[in-house]
């Protein structure tokens, strides 16, 4: 299969490139489009072998639900049952914008789609492309990120390029995206709200808007043996080639620790990278790529890190842990699920 991809402004979409990319949606290809958290790969949700497509290009195993995504409020009234004053209140603040939420699924949505659950999970993603690319389709689009299944997120066209090229048919450049990690995960099928995965909408925010909100066990690191509502929770994800040792606790102990394995690696002749939030850390490995020091820029970094590391053919990433509050929930859930070992100190 060759893989067609071709630039649109991202501020200024031009018509025939959108109408473009939306045939290939309604004829059951797969594309890959930028939305404001990373690149997804579409095709039409409602059309099982459309989706099983995506499936097939990502390795993605089949009971791996996937987050359909709408360009109108009201589409959520087709495509979910039981929507109740919080589903409304809820999406009403984060809509359009990085929230998914989970719901229970109408009869429209194939069980393709939900990973053979009873459940849905529904965005509405704010970037001008996405929008746009649904809304001329004119139909949903089932869209997880549009990478090899278990590589890092893409968060570029050129991300999307390394890990699908030949496997898919049309990659649509919008440039960077903004936020660099994935949508917010909420489940609002239960009785209680519970975070899923948290992401863009931090659990803060959530909280603010609609009072209890739950954290589901496994964001904390635990096994569970509950249903997997949402993508992100049964396997694990966003791991580059290289592996990766997060070492959280007091800054001075990670440091000091990051410069210990640091020194043991080197002597076994690996090829070491330190991922760091301090610019003036000790320049001794192989590669040391700073990320930023806050969390927005943390995020937006994370993702195209791990792929130069790649890159450079690092075996071994030492990585800092920061602080869980606000967005740094969302990039330590990413770091956790990417890490090889996990050290405290």
């Amino acid at each position: 299969m060759q893989t067609k991809t071709f630039k649109v402004n991202p501020k200024r979409p031009e018509p025939s490139k959108i109408r473009q990319a939306a045939k290939a949606i309604r004829h059951g290809k797969l594309v890959a489009f930028p939305t404001e958290t990373v690149y997804g790969l579409g095709a039409n949700a409602l059309d099982p072998t459309a989706v099983k497509k995506i499936f097939k290009a990502k390795g993605r195993p089949v009971d791996n639900p996937l987050i359909v995504h709408i360009s109108d409020r009201n589409d959520i009234l087709f495509l979910a049952r039981n929507i109740n004053p919080i589903v409304r209140k809820i999406t009403q603040k984060f809509w359009p914008g990085p929230l998914t939420v989970v719901l229970k699924k109408s009869k429209a949505v194939p069980k393709t789609t939900t990973g053979n659950l009873d459940t849905v999970a529904i965005r509405m993603p704010k970037n001008k492309i996405a929008q746009l690319l649904i809304r001329e389709s004119d139909t949903p689009i089932a869209a997880p990120s549009a990478n090899f299944s278990g590589r890092p997120s893409p968060t570029t066209a050129e991300h999307v390029l390394d890990d699908l090229k030949g496997r898919i048919n049309l990659i649509v450049d919008g440039g960077k995206t903004r936020i660099g990690i994935e949508s917010t995960v909420l489940d609002l099928s239960g009785k209680i709200p519970t975070l899923l995965r948290p992401g863009g909408v931090t659990l803060e925010q959530l909280r603010k808007v609609i009072g209890r909100v739950d954290i589901h066990p496994i964001i904390s690191g635990k096994r569970s043996g509950s249903v997997h509502r949402s993508p992100g929770m049964k396997y694990r994800h966003y791991s580059p080639n290289a592996r990766i040792i997060l070492v959280e606790g007091a800054k001075n102990k990670v440091n000091s620790k990051i410069l210990e394995l640091l020194s043991s690696f080197k002597k076994q002749g690996k090829r070491v990278g330190v991922m760091t939030m301090e610019k003036s850390f000790p320049n001794n490995a192989d590669v040391k790529l700073y990320v930023g020091s806050d969390h927005e820029k943390i995020a937006a970094n994370l993702f195209k890190t791990f792929r130069e590391f790649d890159s450079k053919k690092i075996d071994i990433v030492l990585a800092h842990g920061i602080s869980r509050q606000g967005l740094g929930l969302g990039i330590m859930n990413r770091l956790s699920k990417a890490a090889y070992k996990k050290t405290k100190v």
